[in-house]
């Protein structure tokens, strides 16, 4: 069976996007640049989202006192064995939010990424409360010449949720930042965190619905992991009985759930997150997110499903 998105995966895969968007395989390259937050300097709060250690997820590599350049010369040197048929790259700007700054420091900062000859283009990972007019108006402008992409940290569409892991923003700035971003012609991704203390399965299976009302190019979907050394960390110590921690079965179970209900034009980028040995108070899963994967797909053709069976456009 061919799916709507012309393959024969029962999922709207990013590596299958990819081959079609470039006709061959792109690595990312993440860049830390030293941005910060406007939770953690005062803007909108202190500390930070409740979840965030950017440590757990970052390469060797990444340093934010390294310029930019040399962290994507080593980022192609660490990948260079794994994937040695790779020419092409994006410059992926990921650790904090990567447009809170004024837009002529931007534009410095990106530069370098933009002037390396094996860069084809950029994603930024950011906060929907950090965008504006203006800087979609370059990315818009950027875009008609390289591949650009905008990826969101939606993380919950409950504002409840978002309020208690001190997030400092709305889902409805996060509706705003989406759809401005879309109008213009830019590939627009989200991320989402499942298992987020206070939300319950019935919420977890119905933010598809609501984040297939977004025009999202792509989606990632992480489980949560609480980092050590995290004020998340502290309240679970406090109070385990708040946190639900998947096994991987029941992981996946409701994970098909969630993508028989999504939007079927959404690229599927992640079903899942890894962090650095014993970064986490969660007990891991001991398998390789390859093989998670695997397993996913392996599970949606048991079921006879396949991302957006279920899926009702409004």
């Amino acid at each position: 069976m061919i799916y709507p998105w012309g393959t024969e995966r029962r999922i709207h895969a990013y590596s299958d996007y990819f081959k079609e968007v470039f006709g061959e395989r792109v690595q990312k390259l993440t860049i830390d640049a030293g941005f910060t937050c406007p939770n953690r300097d005062g803007t909108v709060g202190r500390g930070g989202c409740t979840f965030c250690d950017n440590k757990a997820f970052n390469p060797s590599y990444n340093d934010p006192d390294k310029p930019v350049r040399q962290q994507l010369e080593e980022g192609i040197e660490f990948h260079r064995v794994r994937y040695r048929r790779v020419k092409k790259y994006l410059a992926y700007f990921q650790a904090y939010s990567n447009t809170y700054a004024p837009l002529d420091k931007l534009k410095q900062i990106y530069q370098p990424a933009l002037d390396h000859p094996g860069v084809v283009g950029i994603v930024i990972g950011t906060r929907p409360d950090c965008i504006s007019a203006e800087k979609l108006d370059y990315f818009a402008e950027l875009s008609k010449e390289r591949y650009v992409a905008i990826e969101y940290g939606i993380e919950s569409v409950y504002n409840k949720t978002l309020d208690r892991v001190n997030r400092g923003h709305t889902f409805e700035e996060t509706r705003w930042a989406v759809k401005e971003t879309a109008r213009r012609g830019i590939h627009t991704g989200g991320h989402i965190i499942l298992g987020l203390p206070g939300e319950q399965e019935n919420q977890w299976i119905d933010s598809a619905r609501i984040l297939s009302e977004l025009p999202l190019s792509s989606i990632k979907f992480h489980q949560l992991q609480v980092v050590k050394g995290t004020e998340m960390a502290k309240e679970f110590m406090k109070y385990p009985e708040h946190f639900h921690q998947f096994e991987l079965d029941a992981y996946l179970d409701l994970l098909c759930k969630i993508v028989e209900r999504l939007n079927p034009a959404f690229v599927l980028e992640r079903i899942a997150g890894e962090v650095g040995p014993g970064m986490s108070l969660y007990k891991g899963w001991g398998i390789r997110y390859d093989q998670v994967l695997h397993r996913f797909e392996k599970l949606l053709e048991e079921r006879n499903s396949w991302q957006g069976k279920y899926f009702k456009q409004n």
